[in-house]
């Protein structure tokens, strides 16, 4: 069975917050004031859940979501109270999207265990609910899982009612296991930006379509959201470099051996070994150099600002459900709202 995207009559259009906590007010007003859909904080070097906090007392209409916060940095009920007080505090804006991260990240920076990252999440995700469902149906927390358990709620801990309804979650997945898992659990799939619509086509989604059927839910109730590098500039110079930074984002992606199976698609087998070398000496400039032309136009948007709008288009209607424009970090106000109002016309007219 193809799986089309579930869209009703557009591509939403979302952007990412980054930066300290004293720049993230103004800029997420500037996405909602420019027109954008979502608005995502990531869990790097800042926590997502006080920016996005952030964006929601200085928004009122933008979407927010976490992309992603790590679910084995934290448990079931920390996650569970966050979750809920943004989405009472955003008056139901709030998108939960969670990842796992990898196994030295979990057990070396977090100090966490690790162990079947897949059916770890699943429960994880179940958790969540079964605490939600509790708070909101007021009924006893009962849930006993293999990793987590949660058997008390008193009404001392137990935050006030909500008229929102439970937040969506949206899960990080690259491995068919973890994205057939995503689609029975999750309400929507943040893909990784080292993807490209052939893999999304013939991976991706009749895997998340397995999933989904498992679940006995339509298309319709779910979102694939997906990140895509976008190579632009206002001069020359500015493309030329924005083409050097996008190929050595894509040589990094690409040494990792996780994300090997994207450049198999493609016949590229034996990129992702020879990336790995000179990832192990450091060498970053070799790295990006062993991007050709034809690898950056397979994995980002090489177009002027005038057709950025329209190679997204190609690139995503059809396929996903929300696009995250990855624009050059020195592209102009002016830019970026040109290519976002180019973005949603050409959107709507394509069919869903």
């Amino acid at each position: 069975m193809e799986m089309e995207a579930s869209m009703a009559g557009r591509l939403q259009i979302d952007s990412g917050v980054a930066g300290g906590l004293a720049s993230v007010p103004e800029a997420a007003r500037v996405l909602e004031h420019r027109g954008f859909d979502g608005c995502w904080a990531g869990e790097t070097n800042h926590d997502p859940f006080l920016a996005l906090t952030l964006a929601a007392e200085h928004t009122s209409r933008i979407e927010l979501g976490t992309n992603i916060a790590v679910a084995f940095a934290r448990n079931p009920m920390s996650v569970a109270n966050l979750a809920w007080d943004l989405q009472a505090f955003s008056q139901g804006r709030f998108n939960l999207g969670l990842g796992t991260q990898v196994k030295p990240h979990i057990e070396k920076r977090f100090g966490m265990p690790w162990s079947e990252p897949t059916e770890r999440l699943r429960e994880f995700v179940e958790a969540v609910r079964a605490i939600w469902t509790s708070w909101h149906e007021g009924t006893r927390l009962r849930f006993e899982g293999r990793f987590y358990t949660h058997k008390i709620m008193t009404p001392m801990f137990t935050p006030d009612p909500s008229p929102h309804p439970m937040p969506r979650i949206f899960l990080a997945a690259v491995g068919e296991r973890m994205t057939e898992m995503c689609g029975e659990v999750g309400d929507g799939l943040l893909t990784h930006p080292f993807t490209t619509r052939r893999f999304l086509e013939e991976v991706t989604t009749p895997t998340l379509q397995r999933g989904i059927g498992a679940s006995g839910r339509d298309r319709s109730e779910f979102q694939l959201t997906s990140p895509v590098f976008v190579v632009t500039g206002e001069t020359e110079e500015d493309l030329a470099e924005a083409a050097a930074t996008t190929r050595r984002r894509i040589a990094f992606y690409g040494s990792t051996p996780a994300y090997r199976k994207v450049l198999e698609v493609h016949g590229w087998d034996d990129l992702q070994g020879r990336l790995h070398e000179l990832s192990l000496r450091g060498d970053w400039t070799a790295m990006g150099e062993l991007i050709t032309d034809d690898i950056l136009s397979t994995f980002a948007v090489v177009a002027p600002v005038d057709r950025v709008a329209a190679g997204l288009t190609e690139r995503c209607v059809g396929v996903v459900d929300r696009v995250i424009p990855a624009l050059p970090e020195n592209l102009s106000g002016e830019a970026r709202v040109r290519i976002v109002d180019d973005l949603r016309a050409a959107a709507i007219r394509e069919p869903a």
